[in-house]
Formats: C-alpha cells, sequence, structure tokens
C-alpha cells in the first residue's frame, strides 16, 4: 500500500492562494494517479482534480478548472494541488488520494489520507 499524507491547509480570505502538498510512502508513488478531492460540511466528498502517474494528463473538475492546478514530483514523492483567487465555496476538508487512473470516480482510489482543512472567508 501506498501511505498519503496531506498537508498545506488553513485559513486564507476570498481571492488569496494556498498550496496543498500530499506526501506519500510505501509503495511506488510514481505507479498510481493521484486525486485530490473535498468535502463540505453536510455534503458529499466531490472530485476536485486528478493527474496521471507520469503527469503528462490532468482532469479537472468544472467548479475550480482555471484557479486550481494539480501537479506532481515523483522524485520527491509528492503531489500539489496550487489553489488561486479562493471562494468561500471552496471551503472544505481537502484529500489525496492514490489510485490506478486520473478519474473522478471515488471508488477507483485505493489509499486516502486524513484530510487537511481549508477555510475560505469573505
Amino acid at each position: 500500500q501506498v501511505q498519503m499524507v496531506e498537508s498545506g491547509g488553513g485559513l486564507v480570505q476570498a481571492g488569496g492562494s494556498l498550496r496543498l502538498s500530499c506526501a506519500a510512502s510505501g509503495r511506488t508513488f510514481n505507479n498510481y494517479a493521484m486525486g485530490w478531492f473535498r468535502q463540505a460540511p453536510g455534503k458529499e466528498r466531490e472530485f476536485v482534480a486528478a493527474i496521471t502517474w507520469n503527469g503528462v494528463i490532468a482532469n479537472y473538475a468544472d467548479s475550480v478548472k482555471g484557479r486550481f492546478t494539480i501537479s506532481r514530483d515523483n522524485a520527491k514523492n509528492t503531489g500539489y494541488l496550487q489553489m488561486n483567487s479562493l471562494k468561500p465555496e471552496d471551503t472544505a476538508v481537502y484529500y489525496c488520494a492514490a489510485g490506478r487512473t486520473a478519474t473522478w470516480d471515488p471508488t477507483q482510489y485505493f489509499s486516502w489520507g486524513q484530510g487537511t482543512q481549508v477555510t475560505v472567508s469573505s
């Protein structure tokens, strides 16, 4: 298994930026796609972005397209989510996950981190 640990969350004003990191350990990180999901209070977990094992293809939810950028550094076993122009509706716990394909479907991911809180104030 590969273990995932998120960091970089915090409190930011609307319009600001944050960069989340996802450190992977265990089995070879660069064998797997990586996804970011989020869950707001009272809502279901939703897809944010995903990237293929080699970083060539990235997919985004419509709600974050043009504002968020997913990337990875396989040499460092770390993935990232750069979040710009943040909105209050981006407030959620953000999770990274490792999976076989860079898909929006959370059931295709087999290893999840514990999450990091992102709060955007208006």
